[in-house]
């Protein structure tokens, strides 16, 4: 009997010191959650203006001419995978590799140290700044405009509420012509196509800085989910734990006070 409460008092602490570090990362996500949150809906905002931009001028005959238009049959294809820099989020990373998965012919760019571990790069999520999108979208839409990509999408997590995150896969190159849609009056200079070739690198690293805002503050409200989940189960581990050890502990004693007894009748 005394090993057996030994064994159940060690492994109480092993889980009440598994609950304390469930706490403090709930509570980092937490403090973390709102800044995030401003952070992804000024993305938002941003990308949708600079869609809204291109938008207008695909509608345009002469951007037909545009490489970024273009169908192309030869290159490969690229996704930019957005993933979290650290795991304990629930089933936030495994949904994004699971997605990206089904597409194992494409050329993978990696954003996030849990997808570096995967595909390689050198991208944080946490810390991704526009400057390095604005990078990343110039060498890419060289390459799409060279023919060497024929595609450009990325994979990331939608947030929907705290609850609830889902992965997802969207194109943003080439562009494409909403049918149906007029021309607008606004009037471009020089020329429509002059001006959506130069706006494409810009319209192309907000959509990716969109992207991985929106995954950082999903990847943040899931975490969050996680430790609590967790929270909630260690401390109802430690109750059964409890309850366990305190039967032991009071059999050793029945046992100890029952051989005494015994012992004195003899």
């Amino acid at each position: 009997m005394g090993a057996d409460t030994k064994t159940l008092r060690n492994r109480i602490k092993s889980v009440d010191s598994t609950l304390h570090l469930t706490k403090a990362m709930g509570l980092v996500a937490s403090s973390k959650i709102r800044k995030a949150m401003e952070a992804m809906h000024k993305s938002r905002e941003y990308a949708d203006m600079a869609e809204r931009v291109v938008r207008n001028l695909t509608v345009c005959p002469e951007c037909a001419k545009s490489p970024y238009m273009a169908d192309k049959n030869e290159g490969k294809r690229c996704i930019i995978v957005i993933a979290g820099d650290r795991g304990l989020a629930g089933g936030y990373n495994a949904n994004v590799f699971r997605l990206a998965k089904e597409y194992p012919d494409a050329e993978f760019i990696a954003v996030g140290k849990r997808a570096h571990d995967r595909f390689g790069g050198e991208y944080s999520a946490e810390y991704f700044t526009f400057e390095q999108a604005s990078e990343l979208a110039k060498i890419l839409c060289r390459r799409f405009a060279e023919g060497e990509i024929k595609s450009l999408e990325v994979i990331g997590t939608k947030y929907i509420s705290m609850m609830s995150q889902e992965s997802y896969i969207s194109r943003i190159l080439p562009l494409v012509r909403e049918e149906g849609a007029s021309v607008s009056g606004v009037v471009f200079e020089p020329d429509e196509l002059s001006v959506l070739n130069t706006a494409v690198p810009i319209y192309v690293a907000g959509m990716i800085v969109a992207a991985v805002r929106e995954s950082f503050a999903s990847e943040v409200a899931a975490r969050r989910c996680a430790m609590d989940s967790a929270g909630k189960n260690a401390k109802q581990m430690i109750d059964d734990l409890q309850l366990q050890y305190n039967r032991a502990r009071q059999g050793a004693i029945t046992q100890e006070i029952t051989e005494i007894v015994a012992g004195s009748g003899m």
